[in-house]
């Protein structure tokens, strides 16, 4: 069985076809997805979808992007939820520096709060990191994130920073880009990082593998992600599926 870390089913992409999604889902052997929010439409989207389905489980935060408009009591509203137990992370957060929405300064401010409130309600995290690598670390470090410990989503930094993260109580976790024949970073990870600190992920409706690189992503097509690394490690998808579960079963606390 295969355990997608990362999915958007909450994503109106799929408000026309949700239950032909999930039943792709469930006949290509996924047994469990995260979804995730990320602002109060989405956060209350997943809530809804883990309500109705027992193999959902949500992780919910603020996105950096929109980091500007996240309120205290934004945050007090996530804090309370994190009492649902079927909500198993915080986030994604983090810091996006391609788009100019949100300054840096306040990204990094909404990140620490996120991270200190994961640390008080003992809920690893979901890092969003595009093209703010080193302050990333930096904030982890500085704000003792091992504590927790979390994901570093849908990974695209070299194999001396994952390593750097698994230090830091990380797994690593690797989407569509792997199955990219010119991704050599996301290939080099898969080849050089341990099973033991790999999680498989789409983050669907994006990042659809190879070949349906440019349409709607959806979580049957992990499987995809899981063969790559299999290929590349030279074992079975069984034993990527079996090891990728159970890290991901461990992070998030699932029996």
């Amino acid at each position: 069985m295969l355990f997608d870390t990362h999915v958007h089913l909450n994503d109106t992409q799929y408000d026309q076809d949700l239950e032909g999604v999930i039943s792709n889902a469930k006949e290509a052997g996924i047994s469990n997805m995260v979804v995730v929010g990320f602002d109060r439409p989405t956060i209350n989207k997943a809530m809804e979808l883990v309500e109705k389905y027992d193999f959902l489980y949500a992780s919910i935060g603020w996105h950096p992007v929109d980091a500007i408009d996240m309120t205290e009591q934004d945050l007090l509203w996530i804090e309370e939820l994190t009492a649902h137990p079927k909500v198993v992370a915080l986030g994604e957060m983090g810091l996006d520096y391609h788009w100019d929405k949100s300054p840096k300064e306040i990204q990094k401010e909404v990140f620490r709060k996120q991270i200190k409130l994961a640390k008080k309600v003992k809920l690893p995290i979901i890092i969003h990191n595009r093209e703010a690598t080193q302050d990333i670390v930096d904030i982890l470090k500085e704000e003792d994130a091992k504590e927790v410990g979390g994901i570093m989503h849908c990974f695209s930094g070299s194999t001396e920073i994952a390593k750097e993260c698994i230090d830091m109580n990380f797994y690593i976790s690797l989407g569509g880009p792997v199955t990219f024949k010119n991704a050599k970073k996301p290939k080099e990870v898969a080849l050089e990082i341990p099973l033991s600190h790999l999680l498989i992920e789409t983050d669907c409706p994006y990042l659809a593998p190879h070949p349906y690189r440019g349409k709607r992503n959806e979580p049957a097509f992990v499987k995809l992600v899981a063969q790559q690394i299999a290929e590349i490690k030279g074992v079975s998808l069984e034993e990527v599926a079996d090891q990728t579960t159970k890290n991901a079963k461990r992070l998030f606390g699932i029996n």
